[in-house]
């Protein structure tokens, strides 16, 4: 009999810039870590890391920004998102990794740095082929913060790099959809995010088209789409990623979004990932 997972532990490191990084630890089994993506923090990864805890001993990072890990700092980059993946891997001794979105980029840049790192299931990566992950929508967003305006700038944001549906909405109605979307405790952490999504996504930007260096990647890497996803960005990038990778496979489950890890079918990817990490 499989025993319930008891409720997360709270750790943390240090980075070697001396930022404080927090995890969440549950189950037993192999050591996994979820890297987690941009306005999201490890609370939103709790059905994925209670679904692998039965068989993985799980780490969901509480990325910079978040609630009990430190700011991203003046000089926040993706090195800077790394050197903390690779401060929690080392104290957790995992080797395995999942990452979702930017969080999956993460994982990857981490991954050309790391050859521990055995085996790698990403969903739906932030990588950028020939710009076509958007940053268009990056000036009147900050500008939307500057004002005191968060809404204006989140639905800009969701505008600017969501599915076609998404960018048919004028940003007045955009913004009311959020509004009743996001409330309570989930619209705050948002709102408290909006800046250091701005960052992340900057590095987004900047590393457009620097696919051909993870032919480093030493891991077997898994590479997870929504079916009904409709993000630009997603298959010219599995189209690239396939072609560089030393090993890696395609998985595409035909009923989720982008949101598949952390709302809409944390289950079906926990099984996916778990059967991955255990072949």
């Amino acid at each position: 009999m499989i025993a319930t997972p008891t409720a997360p532990t709270v750790r943390t490191v240090h980075s070697p810039d001396g930022t404080t990084i927090s995890y969440h630890t549950i189950g037993t089994g192999p050591d996994i870590l979820i890297v987690p993506s941009a306005l999201n923090d490890a609370t939103d990864y709790t059905a994925l890391a209670t679904a692998l805890a039965a068989r993985f001993t799980v780490h969901t990072i509480q990325r910079r920004a978040r609630t009990g890990s430190g700011p991203q700092g003046p000089d926040y980059s993706i090195a800077t998102e790394c050197a903390d993946l690779a401060a929690v891997r080392a104290a957790t001794g995992a080797r395995y990794v999942f990452g979702h979105s930017y969080g999956g980029l993460v994982a990857l840049e981490t991954a050309r740095r790391d050859p521990g790192i055995a085996k790698l299931a990403l969903y739906e990566p932030g990588v950028s082929v020939h710009g076509l992950f958007p940053m268009d929508w990056t000036a009147q967003y900050r500008r939307f913060l500057a004002q005191g305006r968060p809404f204006d700038a989140f639905a800009t944001f969701a505008i600017g790099t969501g599915p076609a549906a998404a960018r048919r909405n004028p940003r007045w109605l955009m913004s009311a959809i959020l509004r009743l979307a996001f409330r309570g405790e989930r619209r705050a952490k948002v709102l408290q995010l909006l800046e250091a999504n701005l960052h992340e996504h900057k590095q987004v930007g900047r590393l457009d088209d620097s696919y051909p260096n993870y032919r480093e990647v030493s891991a077997d890497v898994l590479l997870m789409a929504g079916g009904k996803s409709g993000l630009p960005h997603v298959a010219p990038a599995f189209d690239r990623l396939t072609e560089v990778l030393p090993s890696s496979q395609v998985h595409t489950f035909p009923k989720l979004d982008h949101f598949g890890p952390d709302h809409k079918g944390p289950a079906e990817v926990a099984g996916t990932v778990a059967t991955f990490m255990l072949s």
